[in-house]
């Protein structure tokens, strides 16, 4: 039994790794190590429930479980380092790097949200759940997770067009 419990989680860790990392880097603000943490803290969350999950629907378990602690992390008041200095030239055209840019610029902009907007905006629109799970996630009524992401998804086109009036 523990053998077979083993092997569906690491096949179910490898296969789903970069989706969840993806997923909490956008949660986290693009903080890389953040999102690498929650996902670690999210998987060992799992483990403990694995044999129940398993046969269900263990991303939607995970997802839900890192949407829960990014919020909660985003309540804590430091972080630690947090680099700053001047922001590199822009990306001149044609450049290849404008789209690493770009995402950049993106994954800025949805650290400025609340983490419930930023949770609702990432689950709708970057990993294209239906409103149901995004609601399931957040643990809110669908109507609820409906306006997180639309008052998520008109702060970021505010803080994306300051932006570019600042730069451009």
């Amino acid at each position: 039994m523990e053998r077979f419990r083993v092997d569906g989680f690491d096949e179910f860790v490898a296969a789903r790794w970069p989706a969840l990392l993806h997923v909490a880097r956008l949660l986290t603000g693009g903080d890389r190590q953040r999102a690498e943490d929650l996902v670690q803290e999210a998987l060992v969350k799992l483990w403990f429930v694995w044999p129940k999950i398993a046969e269900q629907a263990p991303e939607a378990y995970v997802r839900t479980v890192l949407v829960r602690m990014a919020a909660r992390s985003a309540r804590r008041r430091w972080w630690g380092e947090r680099p700053v200095g001047e922001l590199p030239d822009r990306p001149g055209p044609g450049d290849l790097s404008s789209a690493v840019a770009e995402r950049s610029r993106l994954e800025a902009a949805l650290a400025q949200l609340p983490p419930r907007q930023r949770a609702a905006v990432v689950l709708r629109y970057c990993e294209d759940l239906p409103e149901s799970q995004v609601a399931q996630a957040l643990g809110c009524p669908v109507g609820t997770a409906r306006s997180h992401a639309s008052r998520g998804v008109a702060r970021l086109r505010r803080i994306l067009s300051e932006t570019l009036g600042a730069v451009g």
